[in-house]
């Protein structure tokens, strides 16, 4: 805090920091609690709510620094108080690069999207963060570039999600096509208003980093633990074999495990194989 004042920064005040404080308690408890949800869970079906842990964890480390007054930067405002500074915490651009690419994978995954396309939307979602991250620390008009670039990024994500996933062929005969729909629809109008939050904040100067830091802290509550726990309700009680995940099966962890050397089987006898017989060489 005292380097921010030095450079004429107001640094948040302690309702914003209590306010911070709450977000990062919210955030471990449901962190804790997923963890708990976690060991219920048989080994090898445990991939929604592992994605949730570290969504969650990354979170609350990401506001117990911003609620210590850490993980900023002053950084000179283009409009309104001219040659002051505003605060601008990185440590949430960072919380977001970390997580939003892991909530899309949570939702991407009850569609039928190839892996190249899931890639896709995961990178360019990364892109709209970094984007944000520059814009916010560049003082000239070319922060609005940088946010430009951002929204055609998010434009591409909105595109996945709401057109290009919802016709391919679901697992199972579509029995989380409706959960997805919902899920879809949700998440949009969240990621629809965190630009606008940008363009209020650390674009525009127009709200105070008081009011910055509750816009976007209730934005991170419901795109985070609410969003999390609408997902793993959707998926309780679904067998994991319908999204056919080639690395579902758990690590063998005990001393001298091996593998099978003959032929794959199962409980109802020897599974067939198309595979040729490798050439000597």
């Amino acid at each position: 805090m005292v380097g921010l004042l030095r450079y004429g920064c107001v640094p948040p005040d302690g309702h914003c920091l209590r306010h911070l404080g709450k977000v990062f308690i919210f955030a471990f408890d449901d962190a804790t609690l997923t963890f708990s949800l976690l060991l219920q869970r048989p080994r090898g079906t445990r991939l929604f709510h592992q994605l949730g842990i570290i969504i969650l964890t990354t979170a609350s480390l990401a506001y117990f620094t911003m609620a210590s007054d850490l993980g900023a930067a002053p950084v000179p405002v283009e409009f309104r108080d001219v040659g002051q500074t505003r605060q601008v915490f990185y440590a949430r651009y960072i919380q977001w690069f970390i997580t939003f690419p892991l909530v899309l994978l949570q939702l991407l995954l009850f569609s039928g999207l190839t892996i190249a396309d899931i890639i896709t939307t995961l990178y360019f979602a990364g892109v709209a963060v970094i984007m944000g991250l520059a814009g916010s620390v560049v003082q000239s008009t070319y922060k609005w570039g940088y946010y430009t670039i951002g929204v055609v990024s998010l434009i591409y994500v909105w595109y996945v999600l709401l057109w290009h996933a919802p016709r391919t062929t679901f697992p199972a005969n579509g029995v989380l096509h409706s959960g997805y729909y919902l899920l879809a629809a949700y998440l949009t109008l969240i990621l629809f208003t965190y630009p606008i939050c940008w363009a209020c904040s650390e674009g525009g100067n127009v709200i105070h980093p008081t009011s910055e830091m509750i816009w976007y802290g209730v934005l991170d509550i419901l795109a985070g633990p609410v969003f999390i726990f609408i997902v793993l309700y959707n998926i309780y009680g679904v067998d994991y074999d319908i999204f056919d995940f080639a690395s579902g099966k758990y690590t063998d962890t005990r001393r001298g495990a091996t593998q099978p050397t003959g032929p794959a089987t199962t409980e109802k006898g020897p599974r067939p194989t198309t595979e040729a017989p490798a050439q000597q060489t």
